[in-house]
């Protein structure tokens, strides 16, 4: 079969606009947010100025200081992660609103719509990784570090991501003496989301060729 060629600015697209669908999903779906963003969502739990999107894009500019620190070194590429971390904010916040009035009262529901979200964000996180358009910071950090450190993305992520359970689970009893934000779904997130990403990379590598249709990916090195 011939594959679908010149994707990787559509793939950045596609991966911003999934992975805010998949978030907001599991937001409605409340069994606990996906690790990565649960510190975020916690966040904006706590103060009552700022809405999901924009504590996550505040906690990422924090994080990609933490970045340049971490390696040692700067890019030009890393403030468009930023801007990526705007752009997507401004989507969750969007399907949030637009998912307000949806109910999702009985597990009958949730459940589903908690999976449906899990599938959707980590396909759209396998999108980011495969555009030379800077991701988000998260996805930034995994990518950069693992390169850097020569270890296997998606076992880094796998890491990465309990890591951020640990750090959201600490949050949640620091701001509300309680789990909120952070539930089994949280957890079982943790532990697969790594490999269900490796496993739509595989899907979207055998179908889609992610080679630049304009020429500026020079610019993102």
């Amino acid at each position: 079969m011939k594959k679908i060629k010149n994707f990787a600015e559509m793939a950045y697209v596609l991966g911003l606009v999934i992975l805010a669908v998949g978030v907001a999903l599991m937001e409605k779906a409340d069994l606990g947010m996906s690790m990565v963003v649960a510190p975020a969502y916690l966040i904006s739990l706590k103060v009552n100025f700022l809405t999901f999107g924009m504590a996550e894009y505040t906690l990422q500019a924090v994080l990609l200081v933490f970045v340049c620190l971490l390696l040692r070194q700067f890019k030009l590429s890393y403030c468009f992660s930023f801007v990526t971390a705007v752009i997507y904010g401004v989507f969750l916040d969007g399907w949030i609103w637009v998912l307000r009035d949806v109910a999702a009262a009985t597990l009958s529901v949730r459940i589903p719509l908690y999976l449906f979200g899990m599938l959707l964000c980590a396909m759209g996180i396998s999108l980011l990784f495969h555009t030379y358009l800077s991701p988000e910071v998260y996805e930034l950090f995994v990518k950069e570090v693992s390169k850097k450190y020569q270890i296997n993305i998606y076992k880094f992520k796998i890491w990465y991501d309990c890591t951020s359970c640990i750090v959201a689970v600490i949050m949640s009893y620091l701001f509300f003496n309680t789990l909120r934000g952070v539930g089994i779904g949280t957890v079982i997130c943790a532990l697969v989301n790594g490999l269900i990403i490796g496993q739509c990379s595989k899907f979207f590598e055998k179908y889609i060729e992610f080679s630049p249709k304009f020429p500026i990916a020079k610019y993102f090195e």
